[in-house]
């Protein structure tokens, strides 16, 4: 497992699930999460083996070595076998402030309230208190209802819609932005 410079604690757990920096063996997995779910995502084509070699090769594996990379990637894992992947993406190192990325094993969608809740404690942790951020967010296309009312039940507070915001499926699509400050 490689190691980030900018974390002194690399594994995170809460009962049976980790996140541990993202993992070079669960590439092609996310890959296919990725391609099996490209309708909630900001991913303009299909992923295949070559795109997603270069991905990690090139800019995955420059994120362990920098003092304050712009994103932090984990692989989720649950008694040791990866069902989902996500971390802080487009950091503001100034402004103390991440969005949370998360995808999961698309077979595990039935238990998807339990996973994003597991993955926002356990992000919670990298955030507030490893790294000090004051605020995390996320930031979604308005196609999966599911996914606000766990971040409400965690304390995300419904933050903007960005109306009609992004172009998806031949219509404009609102965005809603959640976020959580630190309390500590």
């Amino acid at each position: 497992m490689r190691d980030y410079k900018c974390l002194s604690k690399q594994t995170y757990s809460l009962n049976e699930y980790q996140i541990v920096p993202i993992r070079d063996q669960d590439r092609y997995d996310i890959m296919q999460w990725r391609n099996e779910q490209i309708y909630h995502l900001r991913q303009s084509k299909l992923l295949d083996k070559e795109s997603q070699d270069k991905y990690f090769d090139t800019v995955v594996s420059k994120l362990f070595v920098a003092e304050k990379p712009d994103q932090i990637l984990f692989s989720y894992l649950e008694k040791g076998v990866c069902i989902g992947y996500g971390g802080l993406v487009h950091i503001n190192w100034i402004d103390k402030n991440a969005e949370i990325s998360y995808i999961m094993n698309t077979k595990e969608e039935l238990s998807f309230n339990s996973h994003w809740s597991n993955f926002l404690t356990l992000i919670e942790q990298v955030a507030f208190e490893e790294l000090q951020f004051h605020k995390i967010f996320t930031y979604a296309f308005d196609l999966r209802p599911h996914l606000y009312k766990v971040l409400e039940e965690n304390g995300y507070k419904k933050e903007a819609i960005l109306k009609e915001h992004c172009f998806f499926d031949n219509e404009f699509i609102d965005v809603i932005i959640h976020s959580k400050m630190s309390r500590v």
